[in-house]
């Protein structure tokens, strides 16, 4: 109802002026259909009227426009869409509907109508031509013309440059640089997962020199860190695990897959190897060792137990999982959507997928595990021992060769002969033992006879229909076959020939996603129509093909980012970029969000001087809550925690059970890993603060540094709490925080002065007998915890 001190003039003014101010504001950028139109259509209409042409309603399409049954089309003399008119356009008239018989989408579709600004988007697109345009994922990236900006000042660097454009466009303006505390503390977690020591920061922040960032960036760059860190974000996406998953989900020991990844980011292998070396590493001539395990990756899929299901039917889920797990991590498509049906939204069409499906269709392996294989590792599988270990084994092979030759010598006397047989019992043994050492990996490998694929009809294991044959997507550049049947090396090339438009587009994203928090396509996941537009389709562009013009060199990649000014800029916001700009997806500031699981337990792990700087090797287990196993296992399992050294490992060494991940990271949005996931959701629970204040390992490194900061017998007690402070946010305290935490501190004194039971449980384990250093240290220890759990602490700013 309109108030009576408003008159209906200026009610009505008022409105003119708002529909005035939000036509100006469609009309201030070109509409654009792949932008503006696509993703509403999309959403509201492929699922009938999109690319699966066996589900399509009324034979019209509207993710083309032309052909018989593009939206350009006449049928009965009445045009679906027809450029430049909306009065002849059935669509228009569906969309603005109030028959529920007419209105589109119908009420069966479940599907919310078109609002307001949806409308006047297509009424005005329509009007203005209704010019369609080839999907942007699909199409092979070029590199872009370098913008120019009014703004010559603040960068002359490409990224910059592309980020400047689209915030001139928009009327803002870039935040100036963070201080040098926050970016050593930035650039740090994000290339290495750890944050710098205290030694470091106050290093960086006397460098005066012109060169300090960059150097700081080629030192963080080399750092063995940089792997492990890496790493962890590309195990998330092929969902690797210590376990089958699945029913008695038995353990597998792929922790060879896992040593790999991280090798192949500190050396900075090229990506179109890493890519190659997985999809077909077992495939090269006398693969090497590195090549076998890489192959892994198409073993890394959940294996069901022999006798759970029907052989064929668990073949049937491994081969899917392959090839999801494929089109997630190089295509950043859900080209499983398309197995039981040509895809409602992607021109994915079901032969496509059964196309793709016949590259993976033809290992060499049973479909099912079963309980009593060593490590749990089913054939194929592969030896993979190191330059050091290949050496020693042919030293005792050559000594082995060299005694049995001796023992054919029919010159020996009786006691020789007995001399030789120990001496050879002796080689043998040291043998077996070398090879008990040498790690072994479930590897790819390829049937001599080509299995024949054929679709599934509805995605039904058991109900074959044609044959297909080893292909690509049809709408996709073709394969170049290296023979008459495409082998999965040809699948590999295909994926880092120029020509493919996914690739590297889908890597670039993937990354600029760990450095902003967000892609430069949100949807990492999903390049394709449901999928959200590129914020800045040109920089990604450009990113892609530099990526491949140099070489796919990773590490110049991200150091072309960090270098930027847009990655540099400070993370503090004002009310008129909330407003603006909420979701930062402009960059006008520096990215600011919550810090994974495994980067929160390493820091806390790695400031109290704990965390241990062993690599590689077994999975280890952490302490957890007692009974969590018992409560899902099959067999009878039970969790054992490592100890020692074991247990304060960087937490991509810890053991992943798939039916009960440690929950020290699932309770801050770590995955299961049963699937592929490409980025993680951010949530904020009760019991996140919960495990931070009270997980026993946490509390036990906020001991340790605890007493770290009651070494000095000189120091006075805001030096202390300065020192606590520094060491755990890189900042140093202002004199509002030191009053704070003073406060608390004597409040904490006081609690365990009177409590001593409560300072005497803190301090199990340790030799002190006095009452008032109990005191001390339990003090002490609760303010380094509640440091621990500060919003700075366990943010990435």
């Amino acid at each position: 109802m309109i108030k009576k001190s408003m008159s209906l003039h200026n009610f009505l003014q008022c409105n003119f002026i708002f529909f005035g101010m939000f036509s100006s504001l469609l009309f201030s950028e070109d509409i654009s259909f792949n932008r503006d139109i696509r993703p509403i259509l999309s959403n509201k209409c492929f699922s009938c009227h999109g690319p699966d042409k066996h589900d399509r309603k009324a034979q019209l399409r509207l993710d083309l426009s032309e052909g018989s049954d593009g939206a350009y089309r006449q049928k009965d003399g009445v045009f679906a869409l027809k450029p430049g008119s909306i009065e002849d356009s059935e669509i228009w008239h569906r969309i603005i509907s109030d028959d529920s018989e007419d209105v589109m989408p119908p009420p069966e579709a479940n599907k919310k109508l078109l609002n307001a600004k949806e409308k006047e988007l297509i009424k005005i697109w329509i009007n203005s031509g209704a010019k369609y345009e080839k999907f942007w994922a699909f199409e092979k990236p070029k590199q872009p013309t370098i913008p120019k900006v009014d703004n010559v000042k603040w960068s002359d660097e490409p990224i910059d440059l592309y980020v400047m454009k689209k915030m001139e466009s928009m009327g803002i303006s870039p935040s100036p640089e963070a201080d040098k505390r926050t970016l050593i503390r930035r650039l740090s977690l994000d290339l290495t997962g750890l944050p710098p020591t205290r030694e470091e920061v106050r290093k960086f922040e006397s460098d005066d020199s012109s060169d300090a960032y960059h150097r700081l960036v080629d030192k963080l760059l080399s750092k063995k860190q940089y792997g492990e860190h890496m790493a962890r974000y590309w195990l998330d996406l092929v969902r690797f695990a210590d376990t089958n998953g699945m029913h008695k989900d038995y353990y597998r020991n792929s922790t060879a897959y896992r040593d790999w990844v991280i090798r192949a980011y500190n050396e900075n292998l090229k990506y179109d190897e890493f890519v190659r070396y997985q999809l077909a590493g077992d495939l090269f001539p006398n693969a090497s060792s590195d090549q076998l395990i890489a192959s892994g990756f198409n073993r890394l899929h959940l294996i069901i137990d022999v006798g759970t299901a029907l052989p064929e039917e668990s073949f049937f889920k491994n081969v899917t999982d392959r090839v999801t797990a494929v089109g997630t991590a190089f295509m950043g498509m859900t080209v499983q959507c398309a197995a039981c049906h040509d895809h409602k939204y992607d021109p994915i069409t079901q032969k496509d997928y059964y196309s793709l499906f016949a590259f993976f269709n033809n290992i060499d392996a049973k479909p099912e595990t079963e309980r009593g294989l060593k490590n749990g590792l089913q054939p194929p599988i592969a030896s993979i021992p190191s330059e050091e270990q290949k050496k020693s084994l042919d030293e005792v092979l050559a000594k082995i060769s060299a005694t049995e030759s001796q023992i054919n010598n029919e010159n020996n006397s009786e006691d020789k002969l007995l001399e030789l047989n120990e001496k050879l019992k002796s080689h043998k043994s040291e043998r077996d033992q070398l090879k008990q050492q040498i790690p072994v990996a479930m590897v790819m490998k390829e049937r001599k006879e080509v299995r024949e694929t054929r679709i599934r009809k509805r995605g039904q294991y058991d109900d074959p229909g044609y044959v297909v044959q080893r292909n690509t997507p049809e709408f996709l550049n073709p394969m170049k076959r290296s023979g008459d049947v495409a082998s999965r090396m040809d699948l590999a090339n295909w994926f880092i020939d120029k020509e493919n438009p996914l690739t590297a587009r889908v890597a670039v994203n993937r990354i600029w996603q760990q450095f902003f928090g967000v892609g430069l396509v949100k949807t990492s996941e999903d390049l394709g129509a449901q999928g959200e537009v590129p914020s800045h389709p040109s920089l990604l562009d450009y990113l892609a093909v530099s990526f491949v013009e140099s070489g796919w060199d990773v590490k110049a990649l991200i150091k072309e980012i960090v270098m930027s000014k847009v990655y540099r800029q400070s993370s503090k916001f004002n009310d008129f970029l909330v407003k603006k700009d909420p979701e930062n997806r402009l960059l006008a500031r520096g990215s600011r969000f919550r810090m994974d699981a495994e980067m929160i337990r390493d820091q806390i792990l790695f400031t109290s001087g704990s965390l241990s700087n062993k690599m590689y090797g077994r999975s280890v287990k952490p302490p957890q809550p007692d009974g969590l196993w018992e409560a899902v296992t099959m067999i009878g399992e039970r969790f054992r925690p490592d100890s020692g050294e074991e247990i304060r490992r960087r937490s991509i060494y810890t053991y992943w059970k798939r039916g009960m991940p440690p929950p020290q990271m699932t309770i801050l949005n770590a995955p299961i890993r049963d699937a592929c996931v490409s980025r993680r959701e951010r949530t904020n629970t009760p019991s996140q603060a919960l495990l931070l204040l009270n997980e026993s390992e946490y509390m036990k490194a906020a001991r340790n540094l605890a007493m770290k900061v009651l070494v000095p017998k000189e120091a006075t007690v805001s030096q202390r709490i300065a020192f606590a402070y520094e060491t755990i946010t890189s900042r140093l305290p202002d004199k509002q925080e030191q009053e704070t935490l003073y406060e608390l501190l004597q409040s904490l004194y006081q609690t365990y002065s009177d409590e001593p039971v409560l300072a005497d449980a803190l301090c199990d384990g340790l030799t002190v007998k006095s009452k008032e250093q109990k005191t001390k240290i339990a003090a002490w220890t609760l303010l380094v915890n509640s440091l621990y759990n500060l919003d700075i602490t366990k943010t990435r700013d």
